[in-house]
């Protein structure tokens, strides 16, 4: 069911002043009249990993191309998945495929988005990075409100190679049992030994706190990403015997990432 993201919080009086697409979005996609009452979510919950609550409101006045929402009622809520968040550690790519990937990463009910710049990434900063993130958050809303997905999407700023390992630190620290895992193709050595490597079944049959799923940019991690992120706790992923695109690596190892996780108890006998 497709939903409405409030552009702004409430005001003091639980008002919320509507402009712009969002207009558009309510009156002429929406068909919308003064008076009809429906549902929509906060822009932002409290904590790391918005919940995204839903409020009723009331369409309560209607002007030149700005329109008036108020509060109906008590927040509430989603029911809770019985799903850890789940974020996706993203190395930037080339081109536009960051757009298609963070509109995945919404529509399939990811926590968040850590972009974040790595050896073989195309795009380094400069002025075509600062303007990227706010078009990705704009995608990312556009998403949930076209999926109806109950889980907030959250953007997190493009992070440079030492800020990623500094925030998984920050993570761990708030999420103990917290679980990461990069997608690599080649085998993983730690020193001169080939490094174990589970089948994510295995690495999911505890469910952890925290799943973090990290992919690279084209042409994968270096030997000395890699080695850093083994360092760091992060367990190896290799998916199937072909090479993906960038963006299929993303939606494959969440979507994978998430059914695991959904059907936990029906597979590991729990349930």
């Amino acid at each position: 069911m497709k939903q409405f993201i409030l552009p702004t919080a409430p005001d003091r009086n639980g008002l919320v002043r509507v402009s712009g697409a969002d207009f558009h979005y309510l009156i002429h996609v929406r068909r919308l009249k003064p008076g009809d009452r429906f549902r929509a979510v906060l822009p932002h919950g409290d904590g790391e990993f918005p919940s995204g609550d839903s409020v009723p409101v009331e369409l309560v006045s209607l002007g030149a191309g700005t329109l008036t929402l108020a509060l109906a009622g008590e927040a509430a809520a989603e029911p809770p998945a019985g799903l850890p968040p789940i974020l996706l550690f993203q190395a930037l790519p080339k081109g536009p495929k960051m757009d298609l990937i963070v509109r995945q990463a919404a529509e399939g009910a990811l926590s968040g988005v850590v972009p974040f710049v790595s050896e073989r990434s195309a795009i380094k900063g400069g002025a075509p990075l600062r303007e990227k993130p706010r078009r990705w958050e704009r995608i990312i809303r556009e998403a949930l409100q076209q999926s109806g997905s109950p889980v907030f999407t959250a953007l997190h700023p493009v992070l440079d190679w030492d800020g990623l390992f500094a925030y998984w630190d920050k993570v761990r620290s708030a999420h103990p049992l917290s679980l990461g895992i990069f997608l690599h193709q080649e085998q993983v050595e730690s020193g001169d030994t080939p490094l174990a490597e589970a089948n994510l079944h295995r690495y999911l049959s505890t469910v952890p706190e925290l799943l973090a799923l990290t992919v690279g940019p084209e042409g994968g991690f270096s030997p000395a990403e890699v080695s850093r992120f083994v360092e760091a706790g992060f367990k190896p992923l290799k998916i199937g015997n072909t090479v993906l695109r960038v963006e299929t690596a993303a939606l494959y190892g969440a979507a994978a990432a998430r059914v695991i996780l959904l059907e936990n108890s029906s597979w590991t006998g729990s349930g």
